[in-house]
């Protein structure tokens, strides 16, 4: 008997984020009472405040104030105005808002020093705090058991050696002439669905170069950036020398706060996703090396000596060469 074979098992999908979706429903910004984010999270009032509490360390009630205390700290910094902003926070009037921010925060909403000066996060039992329209930031400075885990410094050589072969890269395919450097040379290939293909050099590098921004702007609030391809080699050098000077300082300050474990609630994925920033940082690692060995075959498919020093992939002998072997 012949005819389509069957199809393999599927694996079975992730268990629901329980504390999410409650955590969702307490911060929806129709649900201004208790009585509305049990609604919204399709359980009893009790039940859901006992939820909360036991998942977050913090009653429903009080957490959402902190958290939209926190969202009107951050966007006085930019500029709105007190009298907007306390409505927009759900007070009833300014007074009400102002004697609220004053008790959480010590003084006063137009006393409020710019964002480069302090941040707009309160203490918390949780981590669980605002971080910009698009996502919430829930920060942990510990493992399960409470100890403190840092990266070590091979985060640090992975991620230099990284942005400097990228750069060798560049370099690299800047001898190439347009054909060979748009040639489609592995039909199909894409590493990363979502991104697009990459099957020239040309696509490639610009993946190579433009991936990590996406990553920052989640990380930083910030709008989505333009990630139209652009094919100019000069332009393609500018933009790597902007996104790596970024992409270090961010890895600096995750590694300063032993954040690694910090988790960044997306609002931008469809459904939004949560990722931690180790998750990231190892997420982008593993596809930046598969794309730089990609574009080192193609080099050498469009007729470039890759066997020379100057493009040897090796992070051990990249990090002997520039750094005499010590941490960079």
């Amino acid at each position: 008997m012949t005819g389509r074979p069957p199809d393999p098992p599927q694996p079975d999908p992730p268990p629901p984020d329980h504390l999410r979706r409650l955590l969702d429903a307490v911060l929806d910004e129709a649900n201004d009472d208790l009585g509305a984010m049990a609604g919204g999270a399709f359980t009893s009032q009790f039940h859901f405040a006992r939820q909360v509490r036991r998942g977050s360390g913090e009653p429903p009630i009080a957490l959402r104030r902190r958290v939209l205390l926190e969202r009107a700290a951050w966007q006085m910094q930019r500029g709105a105005s007190v009298t907007d902003t306390a409505f927009a926070s759900g007070y009833s009037s300014v007074e009400g808002f102002s004697r609220a921010f004053a008790r959480a925060y010590g003084h006063p909403p137009t006393a409020l020093p710019p964002a480069e000066r302090v941040g707009h996060w309160l203490p918390a039992p949780n981590g669980i705090h605002f971080h910009s329209p698009t996502a919430l930031y829930v920060d942990s400075t510990a493992d399960a058991d409470g100890a403190a885990a840092p990266s070590g410094d091979v985060v640090a050589l992975l991620t230099r050696h990284d942005i400097a072969d990228i750069g060798v890269l560049i370099e690299a395919v800047a001898s190439l002439g347009p054909s060979e450097y748009r040639r489609r040379r592995l039909p199909g290939s894409a590493p990363r669905a979502w991104d697009g293909p990459d099957e020239s050099i040309s696509q490639v590098m610009w993946h190579l170069v433009v991936s990590r921004e996406p990553w920052l702007s989640t990380i930083a609030g910030d709008t989505m950036p333009d990630l139209t391809p652009v094919e100019d080699v000069a332009v393609l050098r500018d933009r790597h020398a902007d996104v790596s000077a970024r992409w270090l300082a961010t890895i600096r300050d995750i590694e300063r706060r032993d954040a690694w474990s910090d988790r960044v609630i997306d609002a931008l994925c469809e459904p939004p996703e949560s990722f931690l920033l180790g998750q990231i940082v190892a997420h982008e690692l593993t596809f930046s090396a598969h794309r730089r060995l990609l574009v080192r075959w193609m080099l050498r498919d469009a007729g470039v000596d890759v066997d020379v020093p100057a493009l040897d992939p090796d992070p051990i002998i990249w990090h002997r060469r520039h750094t005499g072997g010590g941490v960079p």
